[in-house]
């Protein structure tokens, strides 16, 4: 049992570690500060800001939209790497144009959140430290990576550019590309003409009207499938089955609604600087789905396995399960609000180190509830006891009154009340009368050494027919043997079950069989031996003469 609890402990601790490190990794280009002195970890480098915020991937990005969708082409001109081989003949505006244009009628960016804004870019992403993948867009029903590539300014800073290999893919003949799109067909010239942030008005409204239009589709959606469910399985309209499906039917709405909404947009031609700003909108309803649908899985789990353990009568899982459900849904709301932050674009990477290192602090601070409180976890998972289970433990006897989250409480004989921790418990060896099914009648008679052959064959055979013919005293097995001839006499041993778990029935039984075991024995001719002495008197012959007993065994 101890070494059981300290593998579970050791375990834990592992596990908190290792859950530690991986928080402290999010987001993937996330670092922790360096320490004065710390050369395991070299201090990143500090470039002077470009004045085009082409030092980061994300910048690059946002410069080059910001400045295409207000037509400042020369300007997104320089978001293009230049090809040394092609330099004479390379066209960079009319590349950037192109580029816009593909963009907004078969191009995909990732959400921000999802873009390096580091200089070093991703280095996680299998393309090299140099590469980083941005999105995608499709040319004849074939798609290929958006490519960002570092390259060395005049300076010798690094700046994020269009790699070649994907500027050579674009076409650049723009008047090919099908550039009219749904919004543009069916929206007045007013709302066309005025722009807000370089996107015409309509594409504003739109948005807002697919919102709108994608929530309620999905609600109506779901709700039709929570109605059919039933109808269609009966077994689910009973529960638990139906909480878990209540328990999805929300998180699904949201999330069929972002996808309707990201596809209906895409599709209806609205601008690709629009989807942009509502793509951190996206993830952060996607994040919020997540946490509400474990959120209310842990209610529905905590609740069917709390109604559970209240037919068993098992009041210290209940406590249990509270506990771990609560504490399951701090964590939960602490990794959601990390994410969403980080997805806002705030740095958590200093918050998450603090986090991590008071948490390290804390279990260290509380180890010896963290002991009881695994030890508790370990009692209620094995069950070795129970309420109203009569144990005893190390020294103590009595009936388990109560297994709470730190320790427990034992009624003993003589009617007090012993409260051992739980850590402690899980250690000690614990034997429980609670789970016997039978008890064990096993006397042992010393007869006259005095006693015949026959009599004792006689004592035999009337003692097995006294138990073979008890109807409580189970045959398989019950035997009466022969075993020693002693100093004490002859040894008669008696072997049975009698099959009852009551203690008052199974006295009441061994009385009755015992009288009825004596009454064979006098029976028989002979009788039980009994202690005895035999008290010699001698006179010393030492300097002073006196009369001393000398006692010796009969």
């Amino acid at each position: 049992m101890l070494n059981t609890k300290i593998k579970i402990s050791f375990a834990l601790r592992l596990l908190l570690g290792c859950l530690l490190c991986l928080v402290t990794q999010y987001p993937a280009s996330a670092q922790l500060p360096v320490m004065p002195g710390d050369t395991a970890r070299p201090a990143k480098p500090v470039y002077p800001p470009d004045s085009l915020g082409r030092r980061t991937p994300r910048g690059t990005i946002d410069g080059f939209l910001k400045a295409s969708y207000q037509e400042n082409y020369e300007r997104a001109a320089l978001y293009i790497r230049r090809d040394p081989a092609l330099k004479k003949k390379q066209n960079t505006i009319r590349q950037a144009k192109a580029l816009q244009a593909l963009l907004e009628v078969n191009g995909r960016i990732f959400p921000y959140s999802w873009i390096s804004n580091e200089p070093e870019g991703k280095t996680d992403d299998n393309l090299g430290p140099n590469l980083d993948r941005i999105g995608a867009v499709t040319i004849d029903n074939e798609s290929f990576d958006l490519i960002l590539e570092s390259v060395k300014d005049k300076e010798g800073y690094p700046v994020w550019l269009f790699s070649t290999q994907t500027i050579e893919r674009i076409p650049l003949n723009v008047n090919d590309l099908e550039t009219t799109t749904f919004i543009s067909d069916i929206s007045p010239a007013f709302l066309q003409n005025n722009k807000w942030n370089g996107v015409p008005i309509a594409h504003w409204i739109a948005t807002i009207i697919l919102l709108i239009g994608s929530y309620l589709l999905a609600s109506a959606i779901t709700r039709v499938i929570v109605f059919l469910i039933p109808r269609i399985y009966r077994k689910a309209g009973e529960e638990p089955y139906f909480d878990f499906i209540r328990a999805f039917s929300l998180p699904a709405q949201l999330y069929l609604a972002i996808w309707s909404f990201m596809s209906f947009s895409q599709k209806a031609g609205i601008s690709l600087v629009v989807r942009q700003h509502f793509s951190n909108l996206a993830l952060i309803i996607g994040f919020v789905a997540v946490i509400l649908l474990i959120w209310q899985l842990l209610d529905v789990i905590g609740m069917v396995t709390e109604q559970r353990m209240k037919r068993y009568r098992n009041q210290s899982a209940v406590s249990a399960i509270l506990f771990v459900r609560r504490a399951l849904k701090i964590a939960l709301v602490i990794v959601g609000a990390i994410m969403i932050l980080d997805t806002l674009g705030f740095d958590v990477t200093t918050g998450i180190a603090a986090l991590g290192i008071g948490g390290i602090a804390l279990a260290l601070g509380t180890q010896k509830t963290v002991e009881n409180f695994v030890g508790s976890v370990t009692i209620i998972a094995d069950q070795p006891v129970r309420v109203g289970d009569f144990c005893r433990i190390g020294e103590f006897t009595g009936t388990i009154e109560r297994i709470g989250m730190r320790a427990t409480q034992v009624r003993t004989n003589a009617r007090t009340v012993v409260t051992i921790p739980n850590g402690e418990l899980s250690s000690l060896k614990i034997e429980n009368f609670a789970h016997r099914e039978r008890f064990w009648f096993h006397p042992v008679f010393y007869l006259r050494v005095e006693t015949t052959p026959d009599q004792i064959r006689h004592v035999i055979q009337e003692l097995r027919r006294v138990l073979l013919t008890h109807p409580r005293v189970n045959p398989e097995p019950a035997r009466v043997r022969f075993i020693e001839v002693g100093l004490n006499g002859i040894k008669i041993e008696v072997f049975s079950y009698v099959d009852t778990a009551d203690m008052d029935v199974f006295l009441e039984i061994q009385e009755e069989l015992l009288l009825q075991m004596m009454d064979v024995v006098a029976a028989s001719g002979t009788g039980f031996t009994l202690p005895a002495q035999t008290i010699y008197f001698a006179k010393d012959h030492g300097s002073q003469q006196s009369d001393s007993p000398i006692i010796a065994p009969d």
